[in-house]
C-alpha cells in the first residue's frame, strides 16, 4: 500500500499501551525542511543501502533529491521527511524503520509494503553473512522482556487486550483465530482455512469422545469450542487475557458448550490435573527460553501415560532475537524458537517427537487475508486508536507477510508423547481420512 501523509487524530476508543508516545511521533509540518542534504547525509544513505545488501530501493530526501545505487532498477521508493529521520534510521535501523514509518516520517511512495519487507529480509540476511562484528552490533535486535508470571500478564495485556472489537474487524468471523490457518486448497477462504486448522490439530491429537484436554493459551476460545463441539471432549483452557476469556465464556454459553469447557483465567504454569491431551497453539512464542524447562516439566506432569501433546508456534531455522521494533512496540517478551530450541523442550523430559510440520507459507497466506480485512477497516481502526497506531499495525502485518515469505520466520507444529508410550499411530493416514470437514461443521 502506498502511503499518504500521516495526520494526528483523537481516538475515541481506549488508547492502547503500545509506546506510541515516543519523540518520533511529532507533527510532520514541524519536521519537513527544504534545505539541501549535506554530503555526509548522502553518504549515509548510500552506506545504508550497501550494508543492507543493495536492495532495489531508492531514497527520496526531504528536498526531493533522489539517491539510489547504480547496480539495477529500483522497485521501491522510500521518502524521508527530515534530516533527523535519516540519522535515527542509520543509528538503529531495526527499531527506527518501524518507528519512523508509524510516525509518517518514512513513507513508501512506490511499491507495496509486504513486498518491500520481503525484499529487505532477503537482502539483509544475505548481507549479514559478510558483516563485521561492529556492523552486527549496529543492526541490533531487541532482547526479549521478562516472561515471568507478573511480566507475562503485562506482556499479554499490551497486545491481546486492545479490545475484542479491534480484532473482530479483521480476524475470521467463525472462531476469531489469531494463529496460522491451514489452507487445504489454494482458494480457501480465511474462515475455511481456520476451521481446517482446528480440525488438523484435533486429528493430530487423535481425540475421541470422553477424553480430557488441557489447553495452554486459549485465545478467544475457538479451539476449545471446536474440540468440544465436534469431538465430545472435555476441555480446560488457560489464558491470562481478561478480554479473551470474557469473549470465550460468553461464546461457550451461547453455543451451549459450557458444560464441556472450563475457561480458566490463570497462567499456564498453574495448570493442575492429568489429561489425555495437552495442546498449545500460538503461546510458545511468549513463554521465553528460560521457561522451557518449566513448560516441559508441566507437560510431563499433566499428560497421561498414553497422552499426546501438540505445540504450534512461530519459529526460526536458527536461533535469532526478535526484530527490535516488533518486540518493543508490538509483541513484548516474544521469542520464536529455532527448531533446535523447540526440540530441547522435548529432550528435557525424554519425550518422543512423532510429527513435525512446517506451515510457513500457510502463515504468509493467513497474514495476507488479515491485512486485506485490516485495510478494509482502516478508517475504523484510525477512529478507534489514531493514525499512528494504524500505520504501526499496517507495518506489523506487512512485515510479518514479508518475514514468512522470505523464510525469516517459520511455523512449527510438533506432536510428541512420553518416551515409553507404545500406543501411538503407525502412520499418518488417519490425518487425511474423512471426519468432520470444515464445510460440514
Amino acid at each position: 500500500m502506498n502511503d499518504r501523509t500521516a495526520t494526528d487524530s483523537k481516538p475515541e476508543h481506549r488508547q492502547p499501551d503500545n509506546n506510541f508516545g515516543h519523540p518520533l511521533n511529532l507533527p510532520l509540518e514541524d519536521l519537513q525542511v527544504a534545505r539541501e542534504p549535506h554530503r555526509h547525509e548522502r553518504w549515509l544513505v548510500a552506506k545504508l543501502l550497501r550494508m543492507s545488501g543493495s536492495p532495489p530501493i531508492r531514497f527520496r530526501l526531504w528536498n526531493g533529491e533522489i539517491i539510489e545505487l547504480q547496480e539495477g532498477q529500483a522497485d521501491f521508493t522510500l521518502y524521508l521527511t527530515d534530516p533527523k529521520a535519516l540519522l535515527t534510521l542509520v543509528s538503529n535501523p531495526n527499531l527506527a524503520f518501524g518507528d519512523l514509518y508509524s510516525a509518517g516520517r518514512l513513507q513508501l511512495l512506490d511499491g507495496e509494503l509486504p513486498d518491500l519487507a520481503e525484499t529487505l529480509y532477503r537482502h539483509v540476511h544475505r548481507a549479514m553473512q559478510n558483516w563485521p562484528r561492529w556492523l552486527e552490533t549496529l543492526w541490533k535486535n531487541h532482547a526479549p522482556r521478562s516472561t515471568d508470571i507478573d511480566d507475562a500478564k503485562e506482556n499479554i495485556h499490551h497486545h491481546y487486550d486492545l479490545g475484542n472489537e479491534f480484532y473482530k474487524l479483521w480476524l475470521d468471523q467463525a472462531e476469531m483465530q489469531y494463529t496460522c490457518a491451514y489452507y487445504e486448497t489454494a482458494d480457501a477462504t480465511l474462515e475455511q482455512a481456520q476451521l481446517a486448522k482446528l480440525e488438523h490439530v484435533c486429528r493430530k491429537l487423535r481425540l475421541k469422545p470422553g477424553m480430557t484436554v488441557v489447553e495452554a493459551g486459549s485465545g478467544w476460545g475457538g479451539l476449545a469450542r471446536y474440540m468440544a463441539r465436534n469431538y465430545g471432549v472435555k476441555v480446560h483452557a488457560y489464558n491470562i487475557s481478561r478480554e479473551q476469556i470474557s469473549h470465550a465464556r460468553e461464546e461457550a454459553r451461547r453455543q451451549q458448550l459450557d458444560h464441556l469447557i472450563t475457561y480458566v483465567e490463570d497462567d499456564y504454569r498453574n495448570i493442575s490435573g492429568e489429561y489425555d491431551a495437552f495442546v498449545s497453539v500460538g503461546m510458545l512464542e511468549h513463554v521465553g527460553k528460560e521457561n522451557y524447562q518449566t513448560l516441559s516439566d508441566l507437560i510431563k506432569r499433566c499428560l497421561k501415560p498414553e497422552g499426546l501433546a501438540l505445540l504450534h508456534s512461530i519459529g526460526r531455522n536458527r536461533p535469532m532475537l526478535m526484530n527490535a521494533w516488533i518486540e518493543k512496540r508490538i509483541f513484548p517478551g516474544a521469542y520464536p524458537p529455532s527448531i533446535g530450541e523447540f526440540m530441547s523442550l522435548c529432550e528435557a523430559n525424554d519425550f518422543s517427537v512423532m510429527d513435525v510440520e512446517n506451515l510457513r507459507l500457510h502463515y504468509a497466506q493467513t497474514l495476507i487475508h488479515w491485512k486485506e480485512r485490516f485495510d478494509q477497516n482502516e478508517d475504523r481502526v484510525t477512529e478507534m486508536y489514531g493514525e499512528h497506531f494504524t500505520r504501526a499495525w499496517r507495518m506489523y502485518l506487512s512485515g510479518s507477510i514479508g518475514a514468512f515469505r522470505a523464510g525469516s520466520l517459520q511455523l512449527f507444529q510438533v506432536v510428541f508423547s512420553h518416551g515409553d508410550n507404545n500406543n501411538i499411530p503407525r502412520s499418518r493416514r488417519d490425518l487425511y481420512t474423512s471426519h468432520a470437514t470444515p464445510e460440514e461443521v
